[in-house]
């Protein structure tokens, strides 16, 4: 009997230690999956929260506007919670908290367009930004880490001059990965090492300009 109560013991124990820490962890990570602040009342980012995970990221921050970035799921369901089965429409979330819904899937060039085009999907960020009543705005893939990463980055680019070499060593940071921020990988080729800021080009365009009326 004693033996018995002792292996009840170290199961409860075990239980304590192991199952509860996981179990939160769980629940944390789902319902604020990597939540984080890029430029207060301007720009923040995630993972694909819970329904009520949303919800509190938009009270918390005010946010206006939500972009979706999982080229897979152009409005998915959403868990209402971490302990339960029932789902909502991003969309539909959204449209009950009174925030724009935006859904931007990152798309790739052919190589025979990369000097003359980029991709779709840094125009239609760019333009969402650009435009100050929707923000704050808050950016997500699945997991939060790397097509995420990347639009951040052409945030921090575009919009508060960082070079390309602290953008990535913040997709690092953030984790990403060290092998996978290199020019193999086609998603830092096209959106981060060959992408240029506007205010790069309109220089550029103003000296082609200044030279030709010499």
């Amino acid at each position: 009997m004693v033996l018995v109560l002792r292996w009840i013991g170290v199961l409860l124990l075990s239980i304590l230690v192991i199952v509860v820490p996981w179990v939160y962890f769980r629940w944390e990570y789902t319902y604020a999956k990597r939540l984080r602040i890029v430029t207060p009342r301007v720009l923040y980012r995630s993972g694909e929260m819970t329904a009520a995970g949303f919800r509190e990221a938009v009270k918390l921050y005010h946010l206006r506007s939500i972009i979706n970035l999982q080229d897979e799921y152009p409005d998915p369901e959403l868990y209402l919670a971490y302990f339960t089965t029932k789902r909502v429409r991003e969309s539909e979330l959204c449209r009950q908290l009174d925030v724009r819904y935006v859904y931007i899937p990152p798309d790739l060039l052919p190589r025979r367009e990369l000097d003359t085009h980029q991709p779709k999907a840094i125009d239609q960020f760019l333009s969402v930004m650009d435009d100050k009543t929707n923000w704050p705005v808050l950016i997500h893939c699945r997991a939060g880490l790397h097509r995420t990463g990347i639009m951040t980055s052409l945030y921090r680019m575009e919009y508060e001059g960082w070079t390309r070499a602290q953008a990535i060593d913040e997709l690092k940071a953030n984790g990403f990965g060290e092998w996978p921020c290199t020019a193999s990988n086609v998603y830092i080729d096209q959106y981060i090492l060959r992408y240029r800021p506007r205010k790069q080009l309109s220089v550029v365009g103003c000296q082609t300009d200044l030279t030709n009326h010499k």
